[in-house]
């Protein structure tokens, strides 16, 4: 009866001792951090050089990155940014491309899985063994299922342009240039 009385009074001092230290030791952590990362678009894709959107994000807080790394998040990242933490927004660091989605050739599709582990966002449907496809809805077009393909049966095909994806373009001149 002793011991069992000894274990329990061990048990609660040990744990008022740990909750103390938690209380006493508390870390907060950068609060600019998160404002970043809520400004990202949460791809978790990779393109900028970071596992994802959460280490850029501490990565672009700490001075370590640039913040016009992230090419899905695109022009409006880079600006939102430059106006969060007061750095100079430069031209996103990859070439513009139009939207695109990944594409799943069925026919030569063999389940391998290998492409649902690498899409950060889920957008591809399949099992083992099973044909697989891709939800443009959700698809990002990070085109990091395409290495891992071992048939090479994922292509990137471009969104059409409808009303609600097409934007007005960029005019070729500037004022007072004569054009």
């Amino acid at each position: 009866m002793s011991a069992i009385f000894l274990f329990t009074l061990l048990a609660l001092l040990f744990g008022g001792l740990l909750a103390w230290a938690s209380y006493r030791f508390h870390i907060e952590g950068n609060p600019l951090v998160a404002q970043i990362d809520q400004l990202l678009p949460q791809t978790q894709c990779g393109q900028c050089g970071y596992p994802g959107c959460k280490p850029y994000a501490e990565a672009v807080a700490s001075g370590e990155a640039e913040i016009n790394l992230c090419v899905p998040g695109g022009e409006a990242t880079v600006i939102a940014l430059s106006e969060l933490t007061g750095r100079e927004a430069k031209p996103v660091v990859a070439e513009a491309k139009p939207k695109q989605v990944a594409f799943i050739k069925e026919e030569d599709c063999i389940g391998c899985v290998k492409c649902i582990a690498a899409c950060p966002v889920d957008a591809i449907l399949g099992a083992a063994k099973y044909t697989h496809t891709v939800i443009k809805q959700e698809c990002t077009g990070c085109e990091l299922c395409i290495p891992v393909c071992p048939t090479d049966c994922i292509i990137m095909e471009n969104l059409p342009t409808t009303q609600q994806n097409w934007q007005w373009p960029k005019p070729v001149g500037a004022i007072g240039e004569g054009k």
